[in-house]
């Protein structure tokens, strides 16, 4: 089994004692985003996960137990974001020189082949125009050459559950709900063009591999692969065989969006749980739902947020390896 920690929330930067918990007790029991009565319990003992992949803006909280996630025997990669934006984007994150020292050390630590740079979203506007992103992106390709085995691209979607106008509320900002923050967060945010996408995705690319770092896309309809961008698969599983050292039977997601070229993973997390704050991020839509799951977290607790109410069953779920040859594993 593959373990995703997480697309709905950034786990490592929020959540890493709670998942360390987890990790302890063998299982977490996750709650169906879309069915909040199905329950399950997720077995994450090293027999049962062939492989964590960590999404996160800031693995900090994290990288402290690295060594023991190493001596339990978890093999993982992470899928670290990192863009050049100020807190008008991303209010809820550090200062990002801290960041980028942050890379650094993770790179130091487990090595370069097991992290994937995401430069994404890529957000253009007046201020965040095509000549920005083409100098930071420059910037950091030098000052985090060595530290990653790839980088992925995405120019910013316009999600309809994004809801213009709850970032700030969703990090705590006291002009939440107002109309001048309204009218900033939309010109913050639009469609990236045709051109503007060519043009810098050929800058990416270019710029990348004169260090010789590959440049993937994910998600875009568009094929930008004459420009020398491939398409990406966060979940991948050239990547996922590399790092264990064999074949493996995996099946492309179906649940992703159109476009998507991950394979099947099992995800711990839950949305509208994190406070990174991001204005263009798809993981939250209800500022009211954020702050009532803060206030239910526990990091003793078997769920992310809140407990398993009187009468709700879990189901149990079966541990598969991915591995050929292997099946199903005793729990």
């Amino acid at each position: 089994m593959i373990l995703s920690v997480s697309r709905r929330t950034d786990i490592p930067c929020r959540y890493s004692e709670w998942f360390m918990n987890r990790i302890r007790e063998g299982s977490a029991v996750v709650r169906n985003p879309f069915n909040a009565g199905q329950l399950g319990r997720i077995p994450m003992t090293p027999e049962a996960v062939d492989c964590i992949v960590f999404w996160t803006k800031d693995p900090q909280p994290l990288i402290p137990y690295l060594k023991e996630l190493d001596n339990r025997g978890y093999r993982y990669y992470f899928q670290f974001t990192l863009t050049p934006y100020g807190k008008n984007l991303e209010p809820g994150l550090r200062d990002k020189k801290e960041i980028e020292d942050c890379f650094r050390e993770l790179a130091r630590e487990i090595g370069r082949e097991r992290i994937i740079w995401r430069y994404d979203p890529v957000v253009v506007n007046e201020v965040l125009n095509p000549a920005y992103h083409k100098r930071e992106f420059a910037r950091l390709c030098r000052e985090l050459q060595g530290c990653m085995r790839s980088i992925t691209i995405s120019f910013v979607d316009m999600y309809e559950k994004r809801g213009i106008g709850n970032a700030a509320q969703r990090s705590g900002c006291p002009e939440a709900g107002s109309d001048a923050l309204r009218l900033r967060e939309e010109k913050l945010l639009r469609p990236v063009n045709k051109e503007e996408m060519e043009e810098l995705a050929a800058f990416f690319s270019r710029t990348a591999s004169s260090m010789g770092i590959p440049v993937n896309a994910c998600c875009e309809e568009a094929d930008l692969s004459a420009l020398g961008v491939g398409r990406a698969a966060c979940i991948d599983k050239a990547v996922l065989e590399e790092i264990l050292g064999g074949k493996l039977r995996l099946k492309p997601d179906k649940g992703q969006r159109k476009g998507c070229g991950c394979y099947e993973s099992v995800d711990i997390g839950a949305y509208n749980t994190c406070r990174n704050g991001c204005i263009y991020c798809y993981a939250h839509h209800s500022p009211r739902s954020l702050e009532e799951n803060l206030r239910k977290a526990d990091k003793q607790g078997e769920l992310l947020v809140g407990s398993v109410r009187e009468g709700e069953k879990v189901r149990e779920r079966k541990a598969v390896s991915c591995f050929e040859g292997q099946y199903e594993l005793p729990l």
